[in-house]
């Protein structure tokens, strides 16, 4: 059979068996948290796949609660280990603005924001922003302390995770 041929095959058979490559579906839950602003700070994440659940947390000694808020969604998917369709819900719409509809303007003015002055945090924004090339991510605003029980697990995570720092 001619190359053309086999080459004709295997699309048509990707085309025809669209699970093969099917992503996996996770849902993350993210949070930060920071004792004094900048203080001791401690990020979340709540990671849902199919009926397994898996919560991890951190922190830093001296941290902005923006920063902990970043930082919980790079932690999050960067501990994915292959390409997923995620669907991260946050309280903080400093996050899902930022790398939803900010960065664009970031990216074309060399990381400079409107004032022309470097963009505040530009290293876990640029290491946010590679991670995020990896996966097909829907951003989702959940309001805080509203009863959500999975972002009230990843407030209380976060919140121990910076207490923790101050030890």
């Amino acid at each position: 059979m001619p190359l053309a041929s086999n080459w004709f095959y295997l699309i048509a058979y990707e085309i025809l068996s669209p699970n093969l490559y099917e992503m996996k579906r996770v849902t993350i839950y993210t949070d930060g948290s920071s004792i004094g602003n900048p203080g001791p700070g401690g990020w979340a994440a709540l990671l849902i796949y199919k009926d397994k659940k898996r919560e991890i947390s951190g922190g830093e000694l001296t941290a902005t609660n923006n920063q902990m808020e970043i930082m919980a969604a790079i932690q999050a998917l960067e501990i994915l280990k292959t390409e997923c369709e995620v669907d991260l819900y946050t309280d903080s719409e400093y996050l899902r603005q930022g790398i939803t509809k900010w960065i664009h303007t970031w990216l074309k003015n060399d990381w400079k924001a409107g004032s022309k002055k470097p963009v505040k945090n530009i290293e876990l924004w640029q290491r946010l922003n590679k991670v995020t090339k990896i996966h097909k991510i829907n951003w989702q605003w959940v309001k805080g302390h509203s009863g959500n029980k999975f972002n009230e697990i990843v407030d209380k995570l976060a919140y121990e995770a910076a207490k923790n720092m101050r030890k």
